[in-house]
């Protein structure tokens, strides 16, 4: 049989890989730091939200019923170019410039879908607390807010984790579409390395690989939400 043979001097594709391997890892983990602050926004935003989803005056609800019915169904993608072009490049507070880099413009971007669906997790969470617990509450002499915030939401968490760890690991994936607007992260480092190498053999193996990292990532994370819910299901 014939075998493709790698030319005298020549680098195999394996070599490359070790090779750049530092550089890919850099990247990949620039893209775990954005999953991190976008996760965290989007959850501090979604809690906040998703408790106007069930507030008691009907414009609030409204309100933030049009915010998580937009931000949900709006593509990733429109939201991250939306976010770049709306925010500016620096701000100016007197004499003094602080630049606002794209890294940090994508992360927000990417935590207003995050914002949405963390919201409704919350809403559902809550809504399926028996009502029974809101008027034992009440006649304890237990405020609206203080019921809310020492009894329900604390036995919501359990309820709300799965899903926030499926959301957590979609975010992790779709971090690649920041690559799209600009920002250095594993898959700008992957197109810079191809295009070095010049290498058309290196194209599959580089992607795969860098693949194969967001699945040894993910996956873990997927298979642990199915074990959560399993169990708390049972429970």
């Amino acid at each position: 049989m014939a075998q493709v043979a790698t030319p005298a001097g020549r680098p195999g594709v394996l070599d490359l890989l070790v090779k750049w391997t530092p550089l890919l890892a850099t990247g990949f983990l620039f893209n775990l730091l954005i999953s991190f602050f976008a996760m965290t926004v989007g959850t501090a935003a979604g809690l906040l939200l998703g408790i106007a989803r069930i507030s008691p005056s009907r414009s609030v609800r409204g309100g933030s019923w049009i915010v998580v019915q937009f931000f949900r169904n709006a593509p990733w993608l429109v939201l991250l170019f939306f976010v770049m072009y709306l925010l500016p490049f620096q701000f100016r507070i007197g004499a003094v410039t602080i630049p606002f880099p794209d890294w940090v413009k994508a992360t927000l971007g990417l935590a207003l879908p995050i914002m949405a669906n963390v919201a409704e997790i919350v809403r559902g969470a809550v809504e399926s607390i028996p009502t029974a617990q809101w008027d034992a509450a009440r006649s304890l002499a237990f405020s609206r807010r203080e019921t809310l915030w020492k009894i329900i939401l604390p036995q919501c968490v359990k309820r709300m984790l799965p899903p926030w760890m499926n959301w957590y690991a979609i975010l992790t994936m779709a971090t690649t579409l920041a690559s799209i607007v600009g920002v250095s992260e594993v898959m700008t480092l992957t197109l810079r390395i191809t295009n070095a190498e010049s290498r058309t053999d290196l194209l599959i193996p580089i992607y795969s690989y860098v693949l194969l990292w967001f699945f040894v990532y993910c996956y873990p994370i997927s298979r642990w939400t199915r074990r959560l819910e399993a169990r708390y299901e049972t429970r």
